[in-house]
């Protein structure tokens, strides 16, 4: 029994000096203070401006529309019926005064050409595989393809007369 325990003795101090005793110089390691911030001489990012919101008013799109020249006056009874259609058709996806599922129209024409819109409007597939704009404004909407409604060019030129009254 007593060699036991000078035996436990003897390994208990052994334990003792091998973790103690010594001062040995300690690496860096991990610290919480701050480190001193570096220059940076890098030029700012400039912010991304969202395709939604990007003016671009050279741009026709893809499509069957080439040219449309707006009158100055917006047609009421056009109005009226874009209106309709639009209800009926777009605002599964869309609201009128803000972003939905797909951008809201609102002012839509301070930011796109007529031509832009209608084809958009009137085909959105090529729009947003071969439209730079349209690829972006996809990408915004994460995503959600805007859907092929087949209307008319005469309904699709009056939606985008009612577009003229969002402001």
């Amino acid at each position: 029994m007593k060699t036991t325990l000078n035996l436990l003795t003897a390994i208990f101090v052994t334990l003792l000096i091998s973790c103690g005793g010594k001062e040995e110089k300690k690496k860096e390691g991990f610290s919480y203070q701050k480190k001193a911030p570096t220059e940076q001489t890098a030029a700012p990012k400039p912010e991304k401006v969202l395709a939604s919101k990007k003016i671009d008013l050279s741009n026709k799109g893809i499509g069957p529309i080439k040219s449309l020249k707006l009158d100055a006056e917006i047609d009421p009874k056009m109005v009226t019926h874009g209106a309709d259609v639009f209800k009926k058709m777009c605002t599964a996806c869309h609201r009128s005064d803000k972003k939905f599922i797909g951008p809201s129209p609102k002012n839509i024409l301070d930011r796109r050409t007529p031509e832009w819109v209608m084809n958009m409007i009137l085909n959105p597939d090529e729009m947003t595989q071969k439209d730079p704009l349209a690829k972006e404004l996809l990408i915004e909407f994460n995503g959600s393809p805007m859907a092929n409604q087949n209307l008319s060019e005469e309904d699709a030129r009056a939606v985008l007369e009612y577009f003229r009254t969002l402001k």
